[in-house]
């Protein structure tokens, strides 16, 4: 695997399970945790923020990261 893509899951991966939990947190006073957990549009909403943390957030904190220009 290549140095990009270790750094795009790294980084856009953390994202994503950042704001999966953060959306747990701030819908904790209208649902209750396990009634959030056990809707499918929870596990929908946590791989696109997932998928969207790695293949774009990812791709762009690569772009302008110093560690990568030579």
């Amino acid at each position: 695997m290549s140095d990009r893509w270790k750094y795009q899951i790294k980084t856009g991966g953390i994202w994503g399970l950042f704001m999966v939990v953060f959306n747990i947190l701030f819908e904790l006073k209208e649902k209750p945790f396990m009634e959030q957990i056990s809707s499918s549009i929870f596990y929908i909403k946590a791989v696109v923020y997932i998928a969207v943390g790695i293949f774009i957030l990812g791709y762009f904190n690569w772009k302008r990261s110093p560690k990568n220009q030579q």
